[in-house]
């Protein structure tokens, strides 16, 4: 297979490694995803959007729509490459394709241009087995993000099965399936020499089972983009709007968006509806349940920063997200949030500050709680701007380049 374009030679790839400073690290980027509309991607742009500001020496490859490669500016260089007929979905727009290796020739030819220093790969997809495969083979040192709590996930979606089973038979065998999904990750994980983790809770559990250094890599927030300013409704538009964004799907524990719209409404709130933004397998289900509900689908940009800054709070009640960008971006939008104790969301919560951290039977009544109070949810819709701001993405990469300092050779530190 020919590439479409082609703008990086030998001798060009030359010239750039020579031009960089020598204490710059030149990393190859090899994403989970980067197009579609998930965390790992969510972060993966901004890596590269990091790289491109910096002006460093930095490879991304990843998959994608069409073949091309790409160099910009001397330094970002991108790979994208095409999955194959024989790919299948894990998401409604994320594929695995067990026919990648094709591309193994092309991949090694542009790994020999652009001679990394170390190669970081995100997760046990056809991306992260081929980066950390590579890396052994070139001798270069890995590092490994973890994003995605694969175990808790495929645990959840086993639930069509583990109901067939007796109650404790079902629970044991859902917690076996989390262990041994878990022991298969930390088998590619293992291969890295430094780990990164958005959350502590994670980066303990990771250095418990792998036995390599964890740093924490938190997300950023695009301030500017997610604004209170952005909000289009009448200031005297009375409802209340409760927000979800995100995947619906059953790792999101999406069915409690429904049973905290029934349990407000036994409770007497009638002036409120939900805006859901997103798409997945239980969309219908949802809709069913919910008809009072607002759907858009999948929004991106402006639209979607207005819908965040339209939102009164945010419901959230996921248990197995490692960080939770749209948590963040809700609070950058003055928009405080609910969320479960579990995972990384309740790391970005300040309870009752910017929102409140409850368990699923405590959601409807911490709802309740924050708009009842017209005083103190303006308290906490400044407080959770305020908190936000802290969040910048520069300051999360500074950090995973700080890191790559242990793993790589003395004549390549990374600059501050």
């Amino acid at each position: 297979m020919q590439l479409e374009e082609v703008t990086v030679s030998a001798d060009t790839a030359h010239s750039a490694a020579s031009a960089s400073p020598v204490h710059t690290p030149r990393v190859a980027y090899f994403p989970d995803s980067f197009h579609e509309v998930n965390g790992v991607a969510h972060t993966s742009r901004h890596f590269e959007a990091f790289a491109r500001r910096r002006n460093l020496p930095f490879l991304c490859v990843r998959a994608g729509d069409r073949s091309q490669a790409v160099m910009d500016d001397g330094n970002v260089w991108t790979l994208e490459l095409p999955r194959s007929f024989l790919s299948f979905a894990l998401e409604k727009d994320l594929r695995f394709d067990p026919a990648f290796l094709r591309h193994v020739p092309l991949i090694g030819e542009m790994l020999e241009r652009f001679q990394p220093d170390l190669i970081h790969i995100t997760g046990p997809s056809e991306l992260g087995m081929l980066g950390a495969g590579l890396a052994h083979h070139l001798n270069v040192p890995l590092a490994a993000s973890w994003h995605t709590n694969v175990h808790e996930y495929l645990a959840r979606r086993s639930n069509w099965f583990l109901r067939l089973l007796p109650r404790r038979q079902s629970a044991a065998t859902g917690r076996k399936i989390e262990d041994l999904t878990l022991s298969a990750a930390s088998i590619l994980y293992s291969n890295a020499r430094v780990l990164f983790a958005p959350n502590p809770e994670l980066c303990q559990l990771l250095e418990r089972k792998i036995g390599r250094p964890c740093h924490l890599m938190p997300r950023g927030v695009d301030a500017e983009l997610f604004h209170p300013g952005k909000r289009s409704r009448d200031p005297e538009d009375r409802e209340q709007v409760l927000g979800f964004v995100g995947r619906l799907s059953i790792e999101k524990n999406i069915a409690l968006l429904a049973a905290v719209q029934q349990e407000l409404e036994q409770k007497g709130f009638r002036d409120f509806h939900f805006l859901i933004v997103g798409h997945g397998a239980d969309q219908r289900w949802l809709q069913e349940r919910m008809p009072r509900a607002e759907f858009t689908g999948v929004l991106k940009g402006e639209a979607l920063s207005t819908a965040y800054a339209n939102m009164d709070l945010f419901v959230f009640p996921s248990h197995t997200d490692t960080f939770g960008n749209v948590v963040l971006e809700a609070l950058a939008s003055g928009v405080p949030a609910v969320v479960t104790p579990d995972g990384g969301p309740c790391t970005i919560v300040r309870d009752g500050e910017t929102g409140r951290v409850v368990p699923d039977e405590d959601f409807s009544t911490a709802v309740a709680w924050v708009l009842a109070d017209p005083v103190r949810h303006a308290k906490m819709r400044n407080a959770a701007r305020a908190h936000a701001l802290t969040a910048s993405w520069d300051s999360v990469f500074e950090d995973v380049y700080k890191a790559y300092e242990a793993i790589l050779p003395q004549q390549v530190q990374t600059a501050h």
